[in-house]
């Protein structure tokens, strides 16, 4: 097997043709103009629909901090008082 690679390694440069390609015939065309226009296309799209949703994302989470730091509050207020409350039921003053 391995003699076969070597055969075929020696004989294939010697049967490779030495013709000169002509350097207007190998490039992309309209065709290949056009897939990389509607590429660049594609891309914006995508960049723009990642920023938007970005974007969001970032808003409703400080959206739910607020909310988070509003009900806290809420909580706090509703502890303080019932504290008050429960102080003065049990006929003390509160703060001292």
């Amino acid at each position: 097997m391995h003699d076969a690679l070597v055969v075929l390694a020696t004989v294939a440069p010697r049967t490779l043709s030495t013709e000169v390609v002509d350097p207007d015939l190998v490039t992309p065309g309209p065709w290949g103009f056009l897939v990389f226009a509607l590429l660049g296309v594609v891309v914006i799209l995508l960049i723009t629909d990642m920023m938007r949703r970005i974007r969001r994302g970032r808003i409703r989470a400080d959206i739910d901090e607020q909310l988070d730091a509003e009900e806290a509050a809420h909580d706090q207020e509703g502890r303080s008082s019932s504290d008050e409350a429960s102080a003065g039921e049990s006929g003390e003053q509160p703060g001292r």
